[in-house]
């Protein structure tokens, strides 16, 4: 708690120092990472571009789409750090970054069930996938992600504001990630620390939890299948999501680990790790799901190899289907 010595200040700006210890290599840093953020910029616009149908299809552009949001919403105030050292961020920009970093990683951990879904229906119910998973469907799924993951984020801004401050505005990180800013406050900050605990329980504990119930059934219904070929024609569908699942869960993971019980790593550590956990799933995404998905790859071709008009880009290709169907 404060004590009456303090001097407190409202903080118009924060000052971002980038990655501590390692300042002199910021600039080598800075290379592999805006490698990674222009490959994820354009695979994603690339995915978003293609105009496909199909569930799996639109929960794969809404995934684009939260992968550019959350990869822009770091990268270019954390290449200025690098590049120019502009380190300056003023508080209300250093909030909504905080909002939009955290609300997108939930809404992508929440696509990834969605597309979880879409496998165990394709796999376990085929036949009904298409009257299952119906536009209607797929739209209040899109609303329902989007909606739980705006809504339970939202304190996190408003807790951070209210706090009063008296401590140093330097940042020790790349960006304003929640508890490094509110770890300035000269305050009893439990309730930000709780409830960032209980955000993280309340979405990727369940999240993960129905993905791995949901490939549980899929193994069921795919080692039911009458021969070896059939059964890896048909899990080899899922293979794409889950590299997906694991290119965003597992450093996710690991950058929570380290944070809560990691004590001894590091600091440059750690906010790598940050780093690594918002642009390795933007870029990794389009990548995946171009390589292991024909029709998207079929769809590539086709645009690249017909000198049309830019307005008869945006038809399908008359020699696909009506319906793409699962993806294969």
């Amino acid at each position: 708690m404060p004590t009456d010595n303090h001097t407190f200040f409202d903080p118009v700006t924060y000052i971002l120092t980038g990655i501590p210890g390692v300042e002199e290599s910021q600039v080598w840093i800075s290379i592999p990472f805006c490698l990674m953020y222009i490959v994820a910029l354009f695979g994603n616009s690339l995915i978003i571009f293609i105009i496909l149908h199909g569930p799996m299809y639109y929960f794969l552009c809404m995934l684009a789409i939260t992968d550019l949001v959350l990869s822009t919403s770091i990268l270019p105030k954390t290449l200025s750090i690098f590049w120019f050292n502009s380190r300056e961020i003023y508080f209300s920009v250093c909030l909504t970054q905080m909002y939009f970093i955290h609300c997108f990683s939930a809404m992508e951990s929440g696509i990834f069930v969605a597309m979880a879904l879409d496998r165990y229906v394709a796999i376990c119910d085929p036949l009904r996938h298409s009257t299952i998973l119906t536009n209607h469907v797929v739209a209040k799924i899109g609303l329902a992600v989007v909606l739980r993951s705006s809504m339970l984020v939202l304190p996190y801004p408003f807790l951070a504001r209210q706090w009063p401050y008296c401590r140093t505005n330097i940042i020790p990180h790349t960006y304003c990630e929640h508890i490094a800013v509110v770890k300035q406050a000269c305050a009893d900050i439990r309730v930000s620390i709780y409830y960032g605990l209980f955000l993280t329980v309340s979405v990727m504990g369940p999240d993960m939890f129905f993905i791995a119930m949901s490939y549980i059934q899929i193994l069921r219904a795919v080692f039911s299948l009458p021969t070896k070929d059939a059964q890896l024609k048909t899990f080899g569908t899922c293979i794409s999501h889950l590299c997906a699942i694991l290119s965003f869960y597992v450093p996710a993971l690991f950058s929570y680990l380290t944070h809560r019980f990691g004590h001894n790593v590091p600091l440059h550590f750690h906010i790598l790790m940050a780093n690594i956990f918002l642009l390795v799933p933007p870029m990794l995404n389009p990548i995946i799901y171009g390589v292991r998905t024909k029709q998207i790859g079929d769809r590539l071709l086709w645009l690249f190899s017909h000198k049309e008009t830019v307005t008869t880009l945006f038809w399908r290709d008359p020699t696909e289907s009506a319906n793409s169907g699962p993806i294969t």
